[in-house]
């Protein structure tokens, strides 16, 4: 086949690398995911966790198992599989925001000004157009990614802009919505995260009037000190499935909350890291009077 014809290889290709877009998912913008994509993802996580544990449900040996099928055989509360259901929804957001980071930090590895040049490159209106071309050579659509995105604004404007510390405001205010784009993207996770024992709290509740109620029929219907010593038993019993509910949730909530901030940290530094970038690879190698001068040349 002839070269001419031949696909272009690029170093970034945010349409068959990001997670959501290589499956031809609407994806969501630079670290954002799809609700729709996790709420998909996390039913197979729930699937894969109950078809794993199914197998030793059926052998009715232990009740760490049975609590997460209604508490057991004799129990109906269906509780613990929306608990497990959104610990899992969650679950499969982060893990798609941290691929999707993963590819976001690529973008730090992109050589802005060509390798050969020297400390005293110098970057300004007459050769920002080729710095633009040659990074639209390496990735294919920039504006898919924050960091590249950032580069171009400054580039894309630098005729505009008579003085470095315009540049500097710039990056400055791109790197401000940056910053509350990323913080916005967490909002389904930490709803999530605040719902979980929320239902565990619920399952809980629903358990201890099912368990008080029953016992109470008993003692107005009367019986005997037997009848009520074996409804004393299932009241006990109901209190176990019931706080069993509590514990299934807030150790769920604890864990994912652990994950989120750990990724919330790693986030942070990565921006931390673009605005880095922007200042070694553009800002530092802008000069005033260079930029002054080349614009007299138009």
């Amino acid at each position: 086949m002839s070269s001419s014809f031949r696909t272009p290889q690029y170093a970034l290709n945010w349409k068959r690398q990001d997670p959501e877009a290589k499956w031809g998912f609407h994806a969501g913008k630079f670290t954002s995911v799809s609700n729709f994509v996790s709420f998909l993802l996390g039913l197979v996580l729930t699937g894969i966790f109950y078809g794993a544990l199914y197998p030793f449900y059926l052998m009715n040996k232990w009740q760490m198992v049975n609590m997460f099928f209604h508490g057991g055989p004799e129990n109906r509360s269906t509780i613990p599989y929306f608990t497990v259901f959104l610990s899992c929804w969650c679950l499969a957001f982060l893990i798609l925001k941290s691929k999707k980071l993963s590819l976001q930090k690529r973008a730090l590895e992109i050589e802005l000004v060509p390798e050969d040049a020297g400390a005293d490159f110098v970057i300004s209106p007459m050769n920002a157009q080729d710095i633009r071309v040659s990074l639209s050579r390496q990735v294919l659509r920039v504006e898919d990614f924050m960091l590249l995105w950032r580069v171009e604004c400054a580039l894309g404007n630098l005729k505009n802009i008579g003085r470095v510390s315009d540049v500097s405001s710039l990056l400055t205010d791109l790197a401000d919505q940056d910053a509350d784009f990323v913080e916005s993207s967490y909002t389904l996770p930490k709803g999530l995260i605040w719902a979980i024992p929320v239902l565990g709290f619920i399952g809980t509740v629903l358990g201890l009037s099912q368990a008080v109620g029953g016992f109470g029929a008993v003692v107005a219907g009367g019986a005997d000190l037997e009848a009520l010593k074996g409804a004393l038993g299932g009241v006990t019993g109901g209190l176990a499935t019931a706080f069993e509910t509590t514990l299934i949730a807030l150790v769920a909530a604890l864990i994912i909350q652990l994950l989120l901030t750990f990724l919330q940290q790693k986030e942070g530094a990565f921006l931390d890291d673009c605005a880095s970038y922007c200042h070694n690879q553009l800002t530092s190698r802008l000069k005033m009077v260079d930029i002054r001068e080349d614009a007299e040349r138009f």
